[in-house]
């Protein structure tokens, strides 16, 4: 079922275009992954999505409804279904771990603390992390932390999840366990962006993966297209490069 639609795209910073023509479908359940040299509009394209950054041009459409990124109400909306996930994790370090996940569900949802509570519970259980309820960021590794904003990006109920690149502020050895929690929410079926340099992983989980450079979307297929047999010269280039690395 479709789920999203990105129709003719562009968008614009300081005066310099930084996306354009961009067109992509994402079904309900997919995994999506961006990848593409620094600069190319990965994260961008994320940010432009949840409306950190107005599109200049043509629209997006999510569940069947154009989103009006000029109106409050509708981004409020979008919001609800649609979380992001940063490479800085941006917990607040006076707070315990539950506190991180538990607050935005009960202060700007106002949903019910004790329901709250279970469901961040469970969250946290499902990230590895059950036994630091009451541990504060200051206590936690590089990949605890990170495990903690996917666990309280999912506490919303989000619909679709923007991962960008979660993993590059990370000790190589503190990589692995974020990227099993991203395997667990694939196989559970999120709908997921991920943008990511982890390239057996992006080949691993995608159902399909997206190859943008200079702010274009230049080739998308299924992971086995894309880096076993890419059909564009600028594609090739970069699948022999990283390959090769």
């Amino acid at each position: 079922m479709l789920q999203l639609e990105i129709v003719n795209l562009k968008a614009s910073y300081g005066g310099k275009t930084v996306l354009e023509n961009i067109n992509m479908t994402v079904n309900k359940g997919e995994t999506v992954s961006l990848i593409g040299p620094s600069g190319s509009g990965k994260s961008t394209l994320l940010r432009v999505l949840t409306g950190l950054l107005p599109p200049t041009s043509g629209h997006i459409v999510v569940n069947g409804k154009k989103i009006d990124y000029g109106s409050k109400a509708q981004l409020h909306e979008l919001r609800s279904y649609m979380a992001i996930v940063f490479q800085q994790y941006n917990l607040f370090q006076n707070m315990s771990v539950m506190r991180n996940v538990t607050l935005a569900p009960t202060k700007i949802k106002g949903w019910p603390k004790q329901e709250v509570h279970e469901y961040s519970a469970y969250l946290l259980e499902r990230v590895g992390l059950a036994d630091k309820h009451d541990a504060f960021p200051d206590e936690l590794s590089g990949g605890q932390k990170q495990r903690v904003a996917i666990a309280r990006a999912l506490a919303l109920r989000p619909e679709i999840v923007l991962l960008d690149e979660v993993t590059a502020a990370l000790d190589p050895e503190l990589v692995t366990e974020v990227l099993d929690t991203v395997r667990l929410m694939a196989a559970k079926g999120m709908t997921m962006f991920i943008v990511s340099h982890e390239m057996a992983f992006v080949r691993e989980v995608s159902a399909k993966v997206v190859f943008m450079a200079d702010g274009h979307i230049v080739e998308v297929g299924r992971p086995e297209q894309i880096f076993d047999s890419p059909q564009q010269r600028r594609t090739k280039d970069f699948v022999g490069k990283i390959l090769r690395h």
